[in-house]
Parts: structure tokens; C-alpha cells; sequence
């Protein structure tokens, strides 16, 4: 199995525990639990900030010492409502208290300023149709660099249709190169629905150095350390994937990989 594609631990708790140490890279932290209505949770943020993502489920969320009070609407992320989120600043810590079962993913990265602790959604994120024919997805932008919301984390969500590609036309950002590139190591959390289905995920360098294609099943986690990563999902499944980048700069520029970055093109006309 590909040291890039993270299996869950378990079917309950916390089944990700991805730091960027055990990815072997230098930001972007991802874990997820899996919650029991009840099932209190307590951490400490340390040196990094983070968003938590109710992807699924209603808890209560206190962070550095702000009640949040009863948050999250969707049952089911396939719902595609605007996820519920919070921002954690460094040097302090956060609580989930569910009051249903809960998907809690944690989105985690070095903290280079602190801004206060802060809801993130469901105002002012929109779904959003991306891409043409089977090329099309749909995105809940949850912390992009167009929110100023975080010193390094950027967050967002993507829903693919049956039968569609996404992540595509493949591209990369893994050049610390602003403004042509900015460098930003990416997670990937997969769902699939129905959840017995599956997906497909390539990851690759130009320089074949890397290329990994990837079977990717309900709640597994692609690692992209670099490279192109483009994903797909079968007829008859939708694919959900929750990603969480960081690096040196709070920017989003890539570059589309030179043999295909004619069907951006022509997707523009």
C-alpha cells in the first residue's frame, strides 16, 4: 500500500492522527474522530492553529475560552449544507461536547500570527460549481486566502458527482515560487456515498520521481507532499473530500501539468 494513502485507525474515535512530523513534512496537521453523542473531547493547541470542521453532526464548541455555543446543521455531509467551523489560535485550547454523533475533523498548522477565536460558516460560505461537463464539482470554500481568518491554514470542501473527475485538470503547488507558485503540502479526507463505494486519487511529478494512483474508500486520508493529484470517483458514487493545505504563504497559486493544461483552456472559451 502506497506510504501516501492513510487508512482509518479505527471505526470509532479518533481514526486520524496525521501530524506533520508523522507526514514527514513541515505544516499541515489532519486528524478526524469519529464521536458518540456525549463523547466530550478536550485539546490544547500549543504552537499551532486550527479549524475544526463539523463535517458532520451538532456539538458545543468552546475555543480559548469563547462559547460557541450549539453548532453544526448537517446530518449527513452529502446534505452539501455549509459546514460549521471554528478557528483555534495557538497557546490555547478548544472543546467539543457532541449532542449527536459527530464527524470532527481537525485541521491543524504552524501558527505565525494569532487572530481571536472565531466561527467560521455556515455565513458566507456558498456552494459553488466548478469546472465543465464531467469535469464539474461543487465547493464549500470554508478558509481560503480570501478570508482572513488564519495565519497559515487553508480549508475547503469538494463534492464530485458520479462519474466525474476532480482535482482536474492535474496541477500542483509545490514551489516556493510566489506569485507563479506558492508552496503548500495537502491532506485529502475522502468520503464516498453511497459509503461501500470507492475512488481514485493519482499523485505524480513531472520527473516521475513520484506516482502513486491510489483506490481510495469511505474516510481514508491522501497525503500530497508534492506533485499533481487529480482524483476521480465511478457511476454510480459521489466522492466528498475535505482539503487542508499549508506552507510558508497564505496563497493558493498553481500551475496545471503542461500536457493537459489545454482542457483549462479551452474550459475558459
Amino acid at each position: 500500500m502506497s506510504k501516501l494513502l492513510m487508512k482509518p485507525a479505527s471505526t470509532v474515535g479518533k481514526i486520524h492522527d496525521i501530524s506533520a512530523k508523522k507526514a514527514g513534512w513541515g505544516y499541515v496537521g489532519f486528524s478526524l474522530y469519529l464521536l458518540e453523542e456525549g463523547q466530550l473531547i478536550k485539546q490544547e493547541t500549543f504552537d499551532e492553529e486550527v479549524i475544526l470542521v463539523l463535517v458532520e453532526g451538532h456539538a458545543e464548541i468552546v475555543a480559548d475560552g469563547k462559547k460557541f455555543g450549539m453548532l453544526g446543521d448537517r446530518l449527513d455531509v452529502f446534505e452539501k449544507s455549509p459546514p460549521h467551523c471554528v478557528y483555534v489560535p495557538s497557546e490555547t485550547n478548544w472543546s467539543v461536547d457532541p449532542a449527536t454523533q459527530c464527524t470532527l475533523a481537525v485541521c491543524s498548522a504552524p501558527c505565525t500570527k494569532k487572530y481571536k477565536a472565531t466561527q467560521i460558516g455556515p455565513t458566507g460560505i456558498e456552494l459553488t460549481a466548478r469546472g465543465k461537463g464531467t469535469n464539474t464539482r461543487y465547493i464549500n470554500n470554508i478558509a481560503m486566502e480570501d478570508r482572513d481568518v488564519a495565519s497559515s491554514l487553508l480549508v475547503t470542501e469538494v463534492f464530485t458527482p458520479s462519474g466525474h473527475w476532480s482535482s482536474y485538470p492535474p496541477h500542483r503547488h509545490d514551489e516556493d515560487d510566489f506569485p507563479n507558485m506558492t508552496y503548500l503540502e495537502e491532506t485529502y479526507y475522502h468520503r464516498l456515498n453511497p459509503s461501500k463505494g470507492y475512488g481514485h486519487q493519482r499523485v505524480f511529478t513531472e520527473d516521475g520521481s513520484l506516482d502513486e494512483t491510489m483506490t481510495v474508500e469511505n474516510h481514508d486520508v491522501v497525503l500530497v507532499p508534492k506533485g499533481h493529484h487529480p482524483c476521480a470517483v465511478p457511476y454510480g458514487y459521489e466522492m466528498y473530500y475535505l482539503n487542508v493545505m499549508a506552507g510558508p504563504l497564505r496563497k493558493w497559486r498553481f500551475k496545471n501539468h503542461p500536457d493537459h493544461n489545454w482542457i483549462a483552456e479551452k474550459d475558459k472559451t
